[in-house]
């Protein structure tokens, strides 16, 4: 179950360099655990996929649930270890390093664009 990588573009203003995708139920199922912490530049966007969980991890995680037009509809700032959030205007869910949405300067009504990498 190999991750896509991809890059996340905000209106011309910046660039997620390194954005894994999981589109497939058995990678969202999977989605961090197991695997190291995210750092600064990278997220796991999650496809058709409008809640996430942080059981099983032992750190902070930004959360930003986007439409199906790409357009933030909330966000989950440092969502603590064994904690769960959903957003039901949801399609999509990016998960970030927690303080990237505040280092980012992401905000609800933004526009992410996909960018098929390598």
């Amino acid at each position: 179950m190999a991750l896509r990588q991809s890059q996340i573009l905000c209106q011309g203003e910046w660039v997620l360099p390194s954005v894994w995708v999981a589109d497939s139920f058995a990678s969202r199922l999977r989605g961090l655990l197991g695997r190291p912490p995210l750092q600064a530049g990278e997220g796991l966007l999650l496809k058709k996929c409008n809640s996430v969980h942080t059981f099983g991890m032992r750190y902070k995680l930004d959360v930003v649930f986007l439409n199906r037009h790409g357009v933030v509809t909330s966000i989950r700032e440092r969502l603590p270890a064994r904690w769960g959030a959903y957003c039901l205007r949801s399609s999509d869910t990016l998960e970030l390093a927690a303080g990237e949405v505040q280092r980012l300067g992401v905000r609800v009504g933004q526009k992410l664009e996909e960018i098929s990498g390598n």
